[in-house]
């Protein structure tokens, strides 16, 4: 239960956060700051894989069944990537570099007025849920492994929730949708981390290899989020080295939260 728990409180309220912060403490975000926040949330999002993800499975089921498992989880998100892409990029967008964050999350078309801003805010709703569902399996399985693996992966996802929430609201409340509802649909974006709490409770609880395959896979797809999209786009998106910069201070402030 406490895995669930967990990921109920990365997902949700991770989310809602960045929905809080985006209707009402800055209203209408630049991409420019929900950039640095997603370059920070990627750094944390590589300091839960290098120092605690990894570490773990390779301490239960060895090498190579943790490295087969980060490829696993690689070829999962690249596959829902994929069909995103297919109902939402064209042909002549497939070979073009994002420049904004609608690009980023998988949004083809050029924002020109409200009806195409709540477009992208709902398909950015659906891709970041169906991110967040192996952030849920790393969740639900280091609680079923130990209480304080679930707590550290807990926290460091919720921080990594927060600009990702961010980046749903600011295209709703440019196209109109009144902030309480952008706030509730933000926190229900971090909803599908519960089904993948759940995966990872229930594969997890097998036995110590299932821990090691759900805590892998997770782990593979979170990189293949953080090295496909998040840092390249992002330094495309700020154009400037600072975005790096904070990408860095991210794996440091994860590296710390990984030490308690």
């Amino acid at each position: 239960m406490q895995g669930l728990l967990f990921s109920a409180i990365a997902g949700i309220l991770g989310t809602g956060i960045g929905g809080i912060i985006s209707a009402i403490i800055l209203k209408k975000p630049s991409g420019k700051i929900i950039c640095w926040l997603l370059m920070f949330a990627a750094g944390v999002m590589i300091s839960i894989v290098c120092f605690g993800l990894v570490p773990e499975a390779i301490s239960l089921s060895g090498i190579p069944v943790s490295v087969i498992g980060l490829i696993v989880g690689i070829i999962v998100i690249m596959a829902l990537n994929r069909l995103v892409d297919r109902f939402t990029v064209t042909r002549e967008d497939e070979l073009e570099v994002h420049s904004t964050p609608e690009g980023l999350y998988h949004e083809g078309s050029i924002i020109e007025n409200r009806t195409r801003m709540l477009r992208s805010g709902i398909i950015m709703f659906i891709a970041i849920g169906l991110h967040n569902i192996p952030e849920g399996m790393a969740i639900g399985a280091g609680g079923s492994y130990s209480f304080q693996l679930g707590m550290m992966l807990a926290i460091m996802i919720t921080l990594h929730n927060i600009p990702e929430g961010m980046a749903i609201a600011a295209p709703l409340l440019a196209g109109g949708v009144n902030r309480g509802k952008v706030i509730w649909l933000t926190a229900l974006s971090g909803a599908p981390t519960l089904v993948g709490g759940g995966i990872g409770v229930l594969v997890g609880g097998i036995s110590d290899l299932g821990i090691a395959i759900s805590l892998s896979v997770a782990g593979g797809a979170m990189l293949y989020v953080v090295f496909g999209e998040m840092i390249p786009q992002s330094v495309v998106m700020t154009r400037s080295r600072a975005a790096t910069i904070v990408a860095l201070f991210g794996i440091l402030v994860g590296l710390i939260i990984a030490q308690f």
